[in-house]
C-alpha cells in the first residue's frame, strides 16, 4: 500500500494516465488482501475507492482487458464489503460490476476467466438470496455454478472444481431451507461430498474441515425436513 502510494505521487496522470490507473488498481488490490485480513470496512472502502479511480483511466474502449480485470476486482471488493454491512446496494452494485466484466470475459474468449467469474458472481447471488430470502437469487446461482463446472472439471481443475461445487452445496443448502420437500438438500449432501473427495485428495484439510461441517448441517436440515414431510409411500 506504501508503495503503491508512493508510486501516484510519482507518477504524473496527464502524462502517464494508463500508469496511474494500473498502480490504483494495484493499490486497490493491496487494499483488498489487507481488508479481508481486518475486521473492520476502511480499507475495504478505500479499496473499492482505488478501483473506481482505475476505471477512470482503464476505460473499456481503451483496454477492455485491463477495465474487465478491474470491474472483477471491484465486485469482489464490493461483495466482502456488502457482506459486512446489513445492506444489500454493496452487494447489488458488486453483481453489477461482475456482469459488465462478463462482457468482455466471454467463455468463448476466455474461458477460465469466465468461470472464475461466474463462481465470484454466484457467490455474491448467494449472499444477497440469503439476505433478502429470494429463492430466485439462489436459482440463478446454482444455475451459473453449474455453468462454471462445465469449464471447471474435476479430471482438468480439480481443486477448483470442488471449490465450485462447495459453494453450490452450499448455494442449494439455502435454496432447501426455502423450498419444501427434500431435493435440493439431498443435492446438497452430493455436492458437498464430492467437494470433500476432492479437499481430501489434495491434503487440503482446512478446506476438508468446514466443508464436512456444511455436509453436517445439511444431513441434519435433510433429516429434519423428512421427519417434518416423511414421504408418500409408493402406490402398488
Amino acid at each position: 500500500v506504501i508503495a503503491c502510494r508512493a508510486a501516484l505521487e510519482a507518477i504524473q496522470r496527464q502524462n502517464l494516465p494508463l500508469d496511474w490507473g494500473t498502480t490504483q488498481n494495484n493499490l486497490g488490490s493491496a487494499l483488498l488482501t489487507l481488508g479481508k485480513r481486518e475486521t473492520g470496512t476502511e480499507r475495504l472502502e478505500e479499496s473499492v475507492a482505488a478501483f473506481k479511480a482505475a476505471l477512470e483511466e482503464r476505460q473499456r474502449d481503451r483496454v477492455p482487458m485491463a477495465w474487465a480485470a478491474t470491474q472483477n476486482n471491484l465486485g469482489s471488493a464490493l461483495r466482502i464489503l456488502g457482506g459486512r454491512e446489513s445492506g444489500t446496494d454493496r452487494l447489488k452494485d458488486s453483481i453489477m460490476a461482475y456482469n459488465s466484466a462478463l462482457t468482455v470475459y466471454t467463455r468463448e474468449r476466455s474461458p477460465m476467466d469466465w468461470a472464475g467469474l461466474q463462481n465470484n458472481l454466484c457467490n455474491t447471488f448467494v449472499m444477497l438470496g440469503k439476505r433478502e430470502n429470494e429463492a430466485p437469487l439462489l436459482e440463478k446461482a446454482i444455475s451459473a455454478y453449474n455453468a462454471s463446472l462445465s469449464v471447471r472439471t474435476r479430471t482438468g481443475l480439480p481443486v477448483d472444481w470442488a471449490m465450485t461445487q462447495n459453494n453450490l452445496a452450499n448455494a442449494l443448502m439455502e435454496l432447501g431451507k426455502l423450498e419444501d420437500g427434500t431435493s435440493r438438500l439431498r443435492e446438497a449432501v452430493a455436492a458437498f461430498t464430492l467437494a470433500m473427495e476432492v479437499f481430501e485428495e489434495n491434503n487440503m484439510s482446512y478446506r476438508k474441515k468446514i466443508a464436512s461441517r456444511s455436509l453436517i448441517r445439511a444431513q441434519e436440515l435433510l433429516e429434519l425436513r423428512q421427519r417434518e414431510q416423511p414421504e408418500e409411500p409408493a402406490s402398488r
